[in-house]
């Protein structure tokens, strides 16, 4: 058996490391967010070339051979440990993200990174402009890149795969198919039971809201149910993210819209949950691989949990709608509790994934998954995107854009990142977010009335107990394994779906 002794000065060198690769993200994250947020257009070139260049020296010291040789060394020692030991953990999940970078090339990485920033760019200029012809050269280039990054990984069964275990690791296209196959025949006869009636008055909702008290109320409500604004803060930005520069610093950008009470409120609350759990994980793993979540689909389960199965509850607003009646008396004052619960849940078919209500949104992501594949496939071209975008958004929920704006263009992802491997971790996220909340409530059932008396604590110290304090410690099958006792299901999801909107549809 090996000894810390002998290891330790491997081991301190290999976090001595680790730690300088995550210093070099942490500040092309910070570019990045100042990129979403305040730079002035102007910027925009010397932006991408300043990110492309420190993910490249980020990738070029990761990749070295000097890791390669420490995480070699260090075999025996994580071998002598148990699987859950923290440094165990470390080692593995080190090298697990090295296997797979070290077939990157550098150059690669630069190249992509200077393209994507370039591309964000264009689709911000395209976007407004309805203008879907200026940003198809670029994602005609995304598509090469994506293409590209999956050869690295040869004897793939799916040209998606390699992009998919880029996000959620553990998953391929087939497993995610089957998954969405069985989700589909569930969902698609409750939207046609529930469409088929008139549907929920959500009038209070468009009225006209002013900027600053919907700011002040989200504040209010993101600070009580946990997120703490001395490591995080609250801006604007085209499309709502969470950024992580380290435990002590999980920022969140929202966009607001004056028109629509829920806009801003629950992209709020979407991305408070992201950022509760970035501020969760257990303090020894900052600027180490394990200070991230554990994939892209159990990060939006945190979301998704607390937007929907907390934020649109009826316990929920029972404590918090008579706050929000005070900041907008005039609008809301006359507006009954179950008059607003209703309208926050109302379920139609739309055009626009992020305000797509519970029911109809995994149809969303669905069509997403399917183009891209075809993209990946070689059997969509890019340019015919926009007709088959709108023929499936005919088909699926229909509806039709009127504009490429509110179609294709209308989620940043491929213009910012690959085609492939993206949106998938949606709807995983929605399925894993009704599994945890289950067992959170199997565990501590007094959950719901805490909840409805204003209080979040209990459910916040579960998270952190069970999810978040292990960062990427685990797998997200090891993660759902060990918190529900099961593998992703639809079971949880559907059985909430069916309880909560039959009883607001009489189903």
């Amino acid at each position: 058996m090996q000894t810390l002794a002998k290891t330790e000065p491997q081991l301190a060198d290999l976090k001595s490391r680790l730690t300088e690769i995550h210093d070099i993200n942490a500040a092309a994250s910070v570019l990045h967010w100042d990129q979403a947020t305040y730079m002035p257009p102007g910027g925009a070139a010397a932006r991408g070339r300043q990110i492309a260049t420190l993910h490249q020296i980020a990738h070029e010291k990761f990749t070295s051979s000097a890791i390669g040789q420490l995480l070699e060394d260090l075999r025996p020692y994580e071998e002598s440990l148990p699987y859950d030991n923290s440094e165990a953990s470390l080692i593995r999940v080190t090298r697990r993200d090295y296997d797979l970078n070290v077939r990157i090339p550098s150059d690669f990485m630069a190249k992509f990174s200077n393209h994507c920033a370039a591309c964000y760019n264009a689709w911000a200029k395209a976007r407004p402009e309805n203008n879907f012809a200026a940003v198809q050269p670029y994602l005609e280039k995304t598509l090469q890149f994506s293409r590209e990054y999956a050869n690295f990984f040869p004897g793939y069964e799916h040209i998606a795969d390699p992009l998919i275990a880029r996000t959620d690791y553990g998953m391929k296209a087939a497993t995610v198919r089957s998954l969405f196959a069985e989700l589909r025949q569930q969902l698609v006869p409750i939207v046609e039971k529930i469409t088929s009636q008139p549907p929920a008055d959500d009038a209070c909702l468009q009225q006209h809201f002013p900027e600053t008290q919907q700011l002040a109320f989200c504040h209010q409500v993101i600070e009580k149910l946990g997120y703490d604004f001395g490591r995080g803060r609250k801006d604007k930005t085209p499309h709502p993210f969470t950024t992580f520069f380290g435990i002590g610093d999980v920022r969140i950008a929202i966009r607001v819209n004056e028109n629509d009470l829920a806009e801003a409120f629950f992209s709020t609350i979407h991305e408070m949950g992201h950022a509760l759990y970035g501020q969760g994980i257990h303090p020894a793993f900052e600027a180490t691989l394990l200070a991230n979540g554990a994939s892209t689909g159990v990060h939006e389960s945190q979301s998704r949990l607390w937007e929907n199965l907390v934020g649109r509850s009826r316990q929920f607003w029972t404590h918090f709608y008579p706050q929000l009646q005070t900041f907008f008396p005039s609008q809301l004052g006359n507006v009954s509790l179950e008059t607003f619960y209703r309208a926050i849940n109302k379920v139609q078919r739309s055009l626009i994934r992020t305000d797509a209500d519970e029911v109809t949104y995994n149809l969303h992501v669905m069509i997403r998954f399917d183009l891209e594949l075809q993209l990946l496939e070689g059997t969509l071209a890019v340019r015919d995107l926009p007709e088959a975008w709108n023929e499936r958004y005919r088909s699926d929920l229909g509806v039709v854009p009127s504009s490429d704006s509110e179609g294709v263009m209308q989620d940043v992802h491929w213009y910012s990142d690959t085609i492939g491997g993206l949106f998938q971790g949606y709807t995983l996220g929605n399925l894993m977010s009704a599994q945890f909340y289950q067992a959170a409530l199997k565990a501590q059932p007094e959950i719901s009335a805490k909840i409805n008396n204003g209080d979040y604590t209990m459910l916040h110290n579960w998270l952190k107990e069970h999810i978040y304090q292990h960062g990427c410690k685990w797998t997200p099958t090891e993660l759902i394994d060990r918190v529900t006792g099961s593998d992703v299901t639809i079971s949880p999801f559907i059985s909430y779906i069916q309880q909560k909107y039959g009883e607001l549809y009489s189903l």
